[in-house]
């Protein structure tokens, strides 16, 4: 019985380091990000933009919530199958994720970035389909970021073209 409960117990915590570990991913994804608007708030400020374009301060804490339950979402699946096709695609949108604002924001280069971000896309709907076939929970958990990226990439090639 000792063994057991030895056994659970650090199974328990491999769950939860395995949490640390994603949040830890989806971190690094962030920072990267963030480096690329380090100082682009005046440059961002003084971009045409259509009028539905929300307000600076709110990036911020939208993608606070989105690189969270981006986090929740893939350790659900890792916790059940491990690392599958579903965490690779998980691996690749987040990579193109982290790519997206130093393009944007660091080189301003929209067209590309706007490339860019429709492979995100894509690649977030390759993620969402292959986490419902191992947990209906973690595909849900990404649909919010689906359609904030599909509200970005409107926001993107809006202006680009605004800004060409």
């Amino acid at each position: 019985m000792e063994i057991s409960q030895e056994a659970s117990r650090t199974s328990g915590r491999r769950r939860w380091w395995g949490l640390l570990g994603f949040a830890a991913a989806v971190f690094v994804a962030a920072a990267i990000g963030g480096l690329g608007v380090q100082g682009t708030t005046d440059e961002y400020a003084s971009l045409r933009q259509p009028g539905w374009a929300p307000p600076a301060w709110l990036f911020g804490p939208v993608w606070s919530l989105l690189y969270a339950l981006i986090a929740v979402a893939g350790w659900l699946v890792w916790r059940r199958v491990g690392f599958s096709p579903a965490l690779w695609a998980w691996t690749a949108q987040l990579v193109l994720n982290a790519i997206w604002t130093p393009l944007f924001f660091g080189a301003g280069q929209y067209g590309l970035a706007f490339a860019e971000i429709v492979l995100m896309w894509l690649a977030i709907g390759l993620t969402v389909a292959l986490f419902a076939r191992v947990s209906r929970v973690a595909a849900a958990l990404l649909l919010p970021y689906w359609a904030w990226v599909t509200f970005a990439a409107a926001l993107n090639l809006s202006i680009w073209q605004l800004n060409d």
